[in-house]
């Protein structure tokens, strides 16, 4: 099977999850819109989804699967489930202690979270009270990304790319069934979290016991942690986690800095981040999950050439599908924001002020995919070191932008500072790949990139005048009969639409975007052909 055919699988999966994901927060903001409950609600689901987006697509990966693969390559099948057993073991006795610490220091982790809503009371208290229902699900997906790293080192790409499908299935199904039964309705959400958790645990272990390598607990902890390979994954994984997740560790520090300012600051940037998870799971997450097993397999057999190979097929598919994405987000940021959460209790200035932080978050969206891409690139390689010197260096300028943008632009300023660290990041990570001599580009990407640039003209086009003739800036409406009558009498006001209508129309603007841009670049010459690389 092709890369890309197995890239494709993961996005296709990952685009079910983002879609029931998308559902889940339209249903959260038209049912609480943006309040103090909803932040102190955000700020704790923050803490597990953090750690989530660390292990399951952050550090424990990067340091997992090279030694994971290498090992199979290299060792035993017996040798290979005993490593897998003591990893395991590891992380369990360590993350249940972590979570035993974590519920009962909760205020002192919210308050390390969202120092600013210790001043809004109830708040802060209802963010410790779900902080605590929470806190297990950090145990349940420590487990879950192992799994995931396994499955992904076997070629089972699909299960992890599905399983989070269940968290968003599960806190839906707890704020319609479950919200009726509690005092505040919206601790129905934090049980739901714990439930998704239990359901995708339970899925990636069954598909571990298919192939064989369900891990078992038998061994001693002791001796698992003395396991030379344990103690290297355990070695890279302090520093891969500031190496790889500096944007999250930047979405941490800027979570407590919003929740200084006004309030449902937290919500917009919640909202605004499901938005843009859309271009980073589907291309990002997707590439980078496909390219690390292979890429570490070049580097076990000092295939250099074919390293380089990898990254430069990995790195044009960013370019070619991730800068029709920044234009989307920037032309039609407004529309999508609008269309999915501008109803019920979320208002229009809830909306402005979410398009304002969507719009700022795609001037660094090219940043955050090669992120994705040139990282796995050294920690294939194992090598730890540039890439935590250049994540220090990247954090410490996020927070300096900070100091100058927060009081210009407030929540917008925050999520400015995050795309130009990224982007400095993806650059600095770039050419010390480059200085190391561990990639070199093939010839052509200035041709390559003049063949994208009239696709790229031509979606700006179609954005900017398919729009001239919508309003998205009006609320909609729920009766469809009076919108119809409006319309009948030659009152043109498409922001006032009823909500499937306004659906309609964002999706033939969608769509058309797609037509648009993909007929152009088979006009330019481009074919599906051209990206099938094999592993």
């Amino acid at each position: 099977m092709s890369l890309l055919r197995s890239a494709a699988t993961v996005s296709g999966l990952t685009l079910l999850s983002r879609i029931t994901g998308l559902i889940r927060d339209i249903l959260i903001a038209r049912t609480f819109g943006a309040s103090p409950l909803t932040d102190a609600f955000w700020v704790a689901f923050r803490i597990p989804n953090l750690l989530r987006r660390l292990f399951a697509e952050g550090a424990f990966s990067q340091a997992f699967v090279p030694i994971l693969g290498e090992q199979k390559e290299t060792r035993s099948q017996q040798e290979v489930k005993t490593l897998l057993d003591h990893v395991a073991l590891v992380l369990f006795v360590t993350l249940f202690a972590i979570t035993v610490i974590g519920i009962v220091a909760a205020p002192i982790v919210v308050w390390i979270m969202a120092s600013g809503m210790h001043e809004k009371g109830e708040a802060f208290t209802d963010a410790v009270q779900m902080t605590r229902i929470m806190f297990p699900y950090i145990l349940c997906m420590s487990l879950v990304a192992f799994a995931s790293g396994v499955l992904n080192t076997w070629r089972k790409f699909a299960i992890p790319a599905f399983t989070p499908v269940l968290l968003n299935l599960s806190m839906i199904g707890a704020s319609i069934f479950l919200a009726p039964y509690f005092a505040q309705p919206i601790y129905a959400l934090a049980v739901g979290v714990v439930i998704g958790g239990i359901l995708q645990l339970t899925v990636q272990w069954a598909a571990l016991a298919k192939i064989g390598v369900l891990p078992s607990f038998r061994h001693r902890i002791g001796t698992a942690w003395k396991n030379p390979e344990v103690r290297r994954i355990i070695k890279l994984m302090g520093p891969a986690t500031l190496g790889v997740s500096v944007a999250q560790i930047s979405l941490l520090i800027n979570t407590n800095i919003a929740t200084w300012l006004p309030s449902g600051s937290v919500t917009w940037l919640s909202f605004a981040d499901r938005l843009m998870e859309f271009p980073t799971a589907l291309l990002g997450v997707a590439l980078g999950t496909v390219l690390l097993p292979s890429l570490a397999a070049a580097h076990a057999k000092n295939d250099t050439q074919n390293y380089s190979r990898l990254m430069d097929w990995g790195l044009r598919l960013v370019f070619l599908l991730g800068l029709p994405c920044v234009i989307g987000l920037g032309l039609l940021g407004g529309g999508l924001v609008a269309s999915l959460f501008n109803y019920g209790a979320f208002s229009h200035q809830d909306t402005l002020q979410t398009q304002a932080a969507v719009t700022t978050y795609a001037i660094g969206l090219i940043g955050m995919l090669a992120v994705k891409i040139l990282a796995p690139a050294f920690y294939a390689k194992q090598d730890i070191r540039t890439p935590v010197k250049i994540a220090i260096f990247v954090l410490v300028c996020t927070q300096l932008m900070n100091i100058v943008f927060v009081p210009l632009f407030q929540h917008a300023g925050l999520t400015l500072s995050v795309s130009l660290g990224a982007t400095i990041n993806a650059l600095f990570l770039y050419i010390g790949l480059r200085r190391k001599q561990l990639y070199i580009p093939q010839q052509g990407i200035g041709t390559f990139l003049l063949r994208v640039l009239p696709a790229l003209l031509a979606l700006a086009a179609w954005l900017y005048f398919s729009q001239q003739y919508i309003d998205w800036s009006m609320q909609a409406t729920d009766s469809l009969n009076y919108w119809l009558s409006t319309q009948m009498q030659g009152i043109i006001s498409w922001g006032g639409m009823p909500a499937i209508a306004r659906l309609i129309c964002l999706f033939g603007v969608l769509l058309g975007s797609l037509l648009v841009y993909f007929a152009v670049l088979f006009a330019c010459g481009f074919r599906p052909k051209d990206f099938a690389r094999q592993r």
